[in-house]
Protein backbone atom coordinates (compact mmCIF):
# COMPACT_ATOMS: atom_id res chain seq x y z
CA UNK A 1 0.00 0.00 0.00
CA UNK A 2 1.25 3.49 -0.77
CA UNK A 3 3.01 5.46 2.24
CA UNK A 4 0.03 7.96 1.49
CA UNK A 5 -2.73 5.84 1.30
CA UNK A 6 -1.52 4.00 4.45
CA UNK A 7 -1.49 7.37 5.77
CA UNK A 8 -4.99 8.21 5.41
CA UNK A 9 -6.20 5.36 6.36
CA UNK A 10 -4.36 5.45 10.08
CA UNK A 11 -5.56 8.66 9.90
CA UNK A 12 -9.20 7.68 9.63
CA UNK A 13 -8.69 4.74 11.90
CA UNK A 14 -7.44 7.69 14.67
CA UNK A 15 -10.56 9.56 13.73
CA UNK A 16 -12.78 6.99 14.53
CA UNK A 17 -11.28 5.47 17.75
CA UNK A 18 -9.95 8.43 19.30
CA UNK A 19 -11.27 11.60 17.79
CA UNK A 20 -14.96 10.15 17.88
CA UNK A 21 -14.93 7.05 19.92
CA UNK A 22 -13.42 7.99 22.85
CA UNK A 23 -13.75 12.14 22.41
CA UNK A 24 -17.39 12.85 21.08
CA UNK A 25 -18.59 12.40 25.04
CA UNK A 26 -17.57 16.42 25.43
CA UNK A 27 -19.61 17.69 23.24
CA UNK A 28 -22.25 15.43 23.94
CA UNK A 29 -22.29 15.68 27.80
CA UNK A 30 -23.86 18.97 27.84
CA UNK A 31 -26.93 18.09 25.91
CA UNK A 32 -27.65 14.14 28.22
CA UNK A 33 -28.21 17.05 31.40
CA UNK A 34 -26.36 14.63 33.93
CA UNK A 35 -25.12 16.31 36.91
CA UNK A 36 -21.51 17.11 36.82
CA UNK A 37 -20.50 14.45 39.16
CA UNK A 38 -22.40 11.71 37.24
CA UNK A 39 -20.65 13.26 33.55
CA UNK A 40 -17.50 12.59 35.86
CA UNK A 41 -17.90 9.10 36.62
CA UNK A 42 -18.82 8.36 33.27
CA UNK A 43 -15.63 9.76 31.80
CA UNK A 44 -13.79 7.86 34.36
CA UNK A 45 -15.34 4.49 33.34
CA UNK A 46 -14.41 5.35 29.25
CA UNK A 47 -10.17 6.48 31.07
CA UNK A 48 -10.54 3.00 33.19
CA UNK A 49 -11.48 1.11 30.09
CA UNK A 50 -8.75 3.10 27.72
CA UNK A 51 -6.73 1.89 30.56
CA UNK A 52 -7.15 -1.46 30.90
CA UNK A 53 -6.61 -1.74 27.10
CA UNK A 54 -3.29 -0.21 26.93
CA UNK A 55 -2.03 -2.03 29.85
CA UNK A 56 -3.73 -5.54 27.99
CA UNK A 57 -1.64 -4.37 24.70
CA UNK A 58 1.69 -4.32 26.74
CA UNK A 59 0.63 -7.56 28.08
CA UNK A 60 -0.11 -9.75 24.90
CA UNK A 61 1.97 -7.59 22.30
CA UNK A 62 -0.04 -9.38 19.63
CA UNK A 63 -2.88 -7.81 19.84
CA UNK A 64 -1.39 -4.59 18.57
CA UNK A 65 -0.15 -7.00 15.70
CA UNK A 66 -3.38 -8.39 14.88
CA UNK A 67 -5.59 -6.54 12.03
CA UNK A 68 -8.81 -9.49 13.29
CA UNK A 69 -8.33 -7.34 16.66
CA UNK A 70 -8.44 -3.98 15.19
CA UNK A 71 -11.14 -4.25 13.40
CA UNK A 72 -13.39 -6.10 15.76
CA UNK A 73 -12.30 -3.02 17.78
CA UNK A 74 -13.58 -0.19 15.19
CA UNK A 75 -16.99 -2.93 15.35
CA UNK A 76 -17.25 -2.88 18.77
CA UNK A 77 -16.77 0.89 19.27
CA UNK A 78 -19.79 1.47 16.70
CA UNK A 79 -21.97 -0.75 18.66
CA UNK A 80 -21.05 1.17 22.08
CA UNK A 81 -21.75 4.32 20.39
CA UNK A 82 -24.87 3.17 18.73
CA UNK A 83 -26.25 1.69 22.19
CA UNK A 84 -25.79 4.80 24.71
CA UNK A 85 -29.22 5.76 23.85
CA UNK A 86 -30.75 2.74 24.15
CA UNK A 87 -29.23 2.07 27.86
CA UNK A 88 -31.38 4.10 30.55
CA UNK A 89 -29.68 3.61 33.54
CA UNK A 90 -26.07 5.45 34.73
CA UNK A 91 -24.54 2.24 35.47
CA UNK A 92 -25.19 0.51 31.72
CA UNK A 93 -23.79 3.79 30.15
CA UNK A 94 -20.89 3.19 32.49
CA UNK A 95 -20.35 -0.46 30.90
CA UNK A 96 -20.54 0.99 27.36
CA UNK A 97 -18.18 3.81 28.31
CA UNK A 98 -15.98 0.94 29.83
CA UNK A 99 -15.63 -0.95 26.56
CA UNK A 100 -15.54 1.77 24.69
CA UNK A 101 -12.09 2.77 26.26
CA UNK A 102 -10.80 -0.90 25.92
CA UNK A 103 -11.70 -0.52 22.14
CA UNK A 104 -10.03 2.67 21.74
CA UNK A 105 -7.14 1.93 23.68
CA UNK A 106 -6.61 -1.31 21.33
CA UNK A 107 -7.45 0.94 18.32
CA UNK A 108 -4.65 3.85 19.05
CA UNK A 109 -2.02 1.19 20.10
CA UNK A 110 -2.48 -0.75 16.69
CA UNK A 111 -3.11 1.73 14.32
CA UNK A 112 0.03 4.28 15.59
CA UNK A 113 2.35 1.01 16.02
CA UNK A 114 1.66 0.67 12.39
CA UNK A 115 2.28 4.33 11.42
CA UNK A 116 5.71 4.64 13.21
CA UNK A 117 6.59 1.70 11.62
CA UNK A 118 5.22 1.57 7.86
CA UNK A 119 5.15 5.68 7.25
CA UNK A 120 8.14 8.13 6.73
CA UNK A 121 8.45 10.25 9.90
CA UNK A 122 7.09 13.22 7.89
CA UNK A 123 3.77 11.66 7.09
CA UNK A 124 3.57 10.42 10.89
CA UNK A 125 2.54 13.48 12.37
CA UNK A 126 -0.27 13.83 9.28
CA UNK A 127 -1.63 10.32 10.61
CA UNK A 128 -1.98 10.98 14.15
CA UNK A 129 -3.53 14.21 13.24
CA UNK A 130 -6.62 12.38 12.40
CA UNK A 131 -7.92 12.40 16.07
CA UNK A 132 -7.87 16.19 15.32
CA UNK A 133 -9.90 15.35 12.38
CA UNK A 134 -11.96 13.17 14.35
CA UNK A 135 -12.84 15.12 16.99
CA UNK A 136 -13.77 19.13 14.54
CA UNK A 137 -16.16 16.11 12.32
CA UNK A 138 -17.93 14.43 15.60
CA UNK A 139 -18.13 18.37 17.25
CA UNK A 140 -19.47 19.82 13.55
CA UNK A 141 -22.12 17.13 13.57
CA UNK A 142 -23.34 17.57 17.32
CA UNK A 143 -23.07 21.24 16.90
CA UNK A 144 -25.96 20.11 13.96
CA UNK A 145 -27.75 18.09 16.04
CA UNK A 146 -28.18 20.41 18.76
CA UNK A 147 -30.51 22.95 17.22
CA UNK A 148 -32.92 20.54 15.76
CA UNK A 149 -32.33 16.93 17.80
CA UNK A 150 -31.71 15.32 20.70
CA UNK A 151 -28.94 13.78 22.91
CA UNK A 152 -29.72 10.44 21.47
CA UNK A 153 -29.70 11.40 18.07
CA UNK A 154 -26.18 12.97 18.71
CA UNK A 155 -24.96 9.59 20.23
CA UNK A 156 -26.58 7.71 16.51
CA UNK A 157 -24.63 10.64 14.39
CA UNK A 158 -21.41 9.54 16.13
CA UNK A 159 -21.93 5.61 15.28
CA UNK A 160 -22.87 6.46 11.70
CA UNK A 161 -19.52 8.47 11.11
CA UNK A 162 -17.59 5.79 13.02
CA UNK A 163 -19.03 3.23 11.01
CA UNK A 164 -17.96 5.23 7.85
CA UNK A 165 -14.89 5.90 9.35
CA UNK A 166 -14.54 2.19 9.64
CA UNK A 167 -15.31 1.36 5.98
CA UNK A 168 -12.65 3.80 4.70
CA UNK A 169 -10.22 2.18 7.44
CA UNK A 170 -11.01 -1.20 7.01
CA UNK A 171 -8.16 -2.61 4.16
CA UNK A 172 -5.34 -1.23 6.82
CA UNK A 173 -2.95 -3.91 6.95
CA UNK A 174 -1.47 -3.76 10.63
CA UNK A 175 2.28 -3.94 11.19
CA UNK A 176 3.38 -7.44 11.05
CA UNK A 177 6.76 -7.35 12.67
CA UNK A 178 7.07 -6.69 16.48
CA UNK A 179 8.81 -3.46 17.47
CA UNK A 180 12.78 -3.89 17.89
CA UNK A 181 13.72 -2.71 21.42
CA UNK A 182 16.65 -1.50 21.68
CA UNK A 183 19.63 -3.73 24.21
CA UNK A 184 21.51 -0.59 24.77
CA UNK A 185 21.80 0.07 29.07
CA UNK A 186 20.33 3.23 29.67
CA UNK A 187 22.83 4.83 32.54
CA UNK A 188 22.06 6.36 35.46
CA UNK A 189 21.58 10.02 33.98
CA UNK A 190 19.05 8.87 31.15
CA UNK A 191 16.87 6.70 33.71
CA UNK A 192 16.32 9.55 36.37
CA UNK A 193 15.60 11.93 33.58
CA UNK A 194 12.98 9.46 32.21
CA UNK A 195 11.85 9.34 35.42
CA UNK A 196 11.49 12.78 35.52
CA UNK A 197 9.70 12.57 32.08
CA UNK A 198 7.15 9.96 32.79
CA UNK A 199 6.34 12.53 36.36
CA UNK A 200 5.55 15.43 33.93
CA UNK A 201 3.69 13.12 31.48
CA UNK A 202 1.26 11.44 34.31
CA UNK A 203 1.02 15.08 35.56
CA UNK A 204 -0.15 16.24 32.01
CA UNK A 205 -2.66 13.30 31.82
CA UNK A 206 -4.08 14.54 34.78
CA UNK A 207 -4.68 18.11 33.78
CA UNK A 208 -5.30 17.77 30.15
CA UNK A 209 -8.14 15.36 30.55
CA UNK A 210 -9.93 17.24 32.90
CA UNK A 211 -10.23 20.22 30.20
CA UNK A 212 -10.65 17.01 27.50
CA UNK A 213 -14.02 16.16 29.75
CA UNK A 214 -15.25 19.53 31.08
CA UNK A 215 -14.14 22.68 28.49
CA UNK A 216 -17.49 22.31 26.32
CA UNK A 217 -19.63 22.03 29.61
CA UNK A 218 -17.54 25.05 31.35
CA UNK A 219 -18.25 27.41 27.83
CA UNK A 220 -21.39 26.98 27.41
CA UNK A 221 -22.39 28.24 31.42
CA UNK A 222 -20.94 31.22 30.55
CA UNK A 223 -20.98 31.64 26.26
CA UNK A 224 -23.82 31.24 24.07
CA UNK A 225 -25.42 27.97 23.36
CA UNK A 226 -23.36 27.29 20.34
CA UNK A 227 -20.31 28.04 21.90
CA UNK A 228 -19.11 25.21 23.70
CA UNK A 229 -19.13 23.14 20.41
CA UNK A 230 -17.74 25.57 18.05
CA UNK A 231 -14.97 25.77 20.39
CA UNK A 232 -14.91 21.69 20.57
CA UNK A 233 -15.00 21.71 16.93
CA UNK A 234 -11.70 24.19 16.71
CA UNK A 235 -9.91 22.05 18.94
CA UNK A 236 -10.21 19.28 16.66
CA UNK A 237 -9.25 21.78 13.80
CA UNK A 238 -5.91 23.40 15.75
CA UNK A 239 -4.85 19.68 16.31
CA UNK A 240 -4.97 18.50 12.89
CA UNK A 241 -1.66 20.00 11.94
CA UNK A 242 0.18 20.15 15.35
CA UNK A 243 1.79 16.69 15.33
CA UNK A 244 3.52 17.53 12.23
CA UNK A 245 3.88 21.12 13.38
CA UNK A 246 5.61 20.13 16.80
CA UNK A 247 7.77 17.72 15.23
CA UNK A 248 8.89 20.46 12.34
CA UNK A 249 10.00 22.72 14.91
CA UNK A 250 12.25 20.18 16.76
CA UNK A 251 14.49 20.97 14.02
CA UNK A 252 15.19 24.20 15.28
CA UNK A 253 14.74 23.58 19.06
CA UNK A 254 15.61 21.23 21.62
CA UNK A 255 12.15 18.88 21.99
CA UNK A 256 13.01 19.48 26.08
CA UNK A 257 12.36 23.16 25.59
CA UNK A 258 9.37 22.48 22.70
CA UNK A 259 7.88 20.40 25.34
CA UNK A 260 8.13 23.30 28.47
CA UNK A 261 6.62 25.70 26.00
CA UNK A 262 3.68 23.65 25.20
CA UNK A 263 2.51 22.59 28.05
CA UNK A 264 2.51 26.40 28.94
CA UNK A 265 0.74 27.03 26.45
CA UNK A 266 -1.86 24.24 27.25
CA UNK A 267 -1.96 25.21 31.04
CA UNK A 268 -2.83 29.14 29.77
CA UNK A 269 -5.56 27.57 26.99
CA UNK A 270 -7.00 25.21 30.02
CA UNK A 271 -7.10 28.31 32.60
CA UNK A 272 -9.13 30.89 30.37
CA UNK A 273 -12.80 29.72 30.24
CA UNK A 274 -12.22 30.16 34.38
CA UNK A 275 -11.11 33.54 34.16
CA UNK A 276 -12.87 35.49 31.26
CA UNK A 277 -16.37 34.20 30.37
CA UNK A 278 -17.23 34.91 26.62
CA UNK A 279 -17.30 33.50 22.81
CA UNK A 280 -13.13 35.03 22.38
CA UNK A 281 -11.61 33.63 24.86
CA UNK A 282 -13.61 30.79 24.49
CA UNK A 283 -12.37 30.46 20.93
CA UNK A 284 -9.13 31.29 21.97
CA UNK A 285 -8.69 28.67 24.62
CA UNK A 286 -10.14 25.83 22.38
CA UNK A 287 -7.37 26.75 19.87
CA UNK A 288 -4.52 26.23 22.85
CA UNK A 289 -5.63 23.40 23.84
CA UNK A 290 -6.05 21.74 20.48
CA UNK A 291 -2.69 22.79 19.11
CA UNK A 292 -0.87 21.68 21.93
CA UNK A 293 -1.95 18.25 23.32
CA UNK A 294 -1.52 15.72 20.50
CA UNK A 295 2.09 17.85 19.97
CA UNK A 296 2.95 17.44 23.90
CA UNK A 297 2.26 13.09 23.18
CA UNK A 298 4.64 13.08 19.99
CA UNK A 299 7.25 15.17 21.44
CA UNK A 300 7.35 13.20 24.53
CA UNK A 301 7.72 9.60 23.19
CA UNK A 302 10.25 11.05 21.09
CA UNK A 303 12.22 12.13 24.19
CA UNK A 304 11.72 8.66 25.49
CA UNK A 305 12.86 6.97 22.45
CA UNK A 306 16.10 9.81 22.66
CA UNK A 307 17.07 7.98 26.19
CA UNK A 308 16.96 4.85 24.86
CA UNK A 309 14.28 3.36 28.01
CA UNK A 310 13.42 -0.16 26.80
CA UNK A 311 9.74 -0.12 26.48
CA UNK A 312 9.40 3.73 27.31
CA UNK A 313 6.20 4.26 24.48
CA UNK A 314 4.53 1.61 26.80
CA UNK A 315 5.57 2.78 29.92
CA UNK A 316 4.85 6.57 29.21
CA UNK A 317 1.36 5.35 27.75
CA UNK A 318 0.34 3.68 31.22
CA UNK A 319 1.32 6.79 33.32
CA UNK A 320 -0.67 9.32 30.70
CA UNK A 321 -3.68 6.64 31.38
CA UNK A 322 -3.27 6.44 34.88
CA UNK A 323 -3.12 10.05 34.93
CA UNK A 324 -6.50 10.15 32.84
CA UNK A 325 -7.98 8.16 35.45
CA UNK A 326 -7.36 10.11 38.21
CA UNK A 327 -8.56 13.42 36.47
CA UNK A 328 -12.18 13.54 37.08
CA UNK A 329 -12.10 11.76 40.35
CA UNK A 330 -9.67 14.68 41.52
CA UNK A 331 -12.07 17.58 40.59
CA UNK A 332 -15.20 15.57 41.36
CA UNK A 333 -15.62 17.13 44.48
CA UNK A 334 -15.38 20.71 43.33
CA UNK A 335 -18.08 19.92 40.39
CA UNK A 336 -20.99 20.71 42.54
CA UNK A 337 -19.81 25.11 42.13
CA UNK A 338 -19.67 24.13 38.35
CA UNK A 339 -16.32 24.16 36.28
CA UNK A 340 -14.26 27.17 37.17
CA UNK A 341 -12.21 25.66 40.68
CA UNK A 342 -11.78 22.23 37.64
CA UNK A 343 -10.42 23.79 35.44
CA UNK A 344 -7.54 25.87 37.42
CA UNK A 345 -7.11 23.09 38.88
CA UNK A 346 -6.19 21.32 35.64
CA UNK A 347 -4.50 24.31 34.37
CA UNK A 348 -2.25 24.23 37.68
CA UNK A 349 -1.38 20.58 37.47
CA UNK A 350 -0.01 20.99 33.64
CA UNK A 351 1.67 23.80 34.79
CA UNK A 352 3.27 21.77 37.56
CA UNK A 353 4.16 19.09 34.51
CA UNK A 354 5.96 21.85 32.55
CA UNK A 355 8.02 22.79 35.87
CA UNK A 356 8.47 18.80 36.04
CA UNK A 357 10.01 18.19 32.53
CA UNK A 358 12.40 20.98 32.73
CA UNK A 359 14.19 17.93 34.73
CA UNK A 360 13.84 15.71 32.19
CA UNK A 361 17.06 16.99 30.36
CA UNK A 362 20.08 15.02 30.23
Amino acid sequence: MPPWRTAARGAATLAAGMGIGRFVYTPILPLMGLSPRLGAGLATANYLGYLVGAVAAIAVPGLVRSRTTLRLSLLLLVATLALMPVATTASGWSVLRLIAGVASAMIFVSASTTMLTDLPPHAVGWAIGGVGAGIALSGAAVLAIRAIGTWQQAWWSAAALTAALTAFAWPLHTSGSPARSERVRPDPTARRSFAFLLTSYSLEGVGYIIAGTFLVAAIDQTAPGWAGTGAWILVGLAALPSSAFWAWLSHTWSRRTLLVAALLIQAAGIALPAVAGGVVPALISATLFGATFLGVNTTVLAIGAHLRITRSVAILTTGYSVGQVIGPLAVNPFLHHGYHTPLLLGAALVTLAAATATASHR
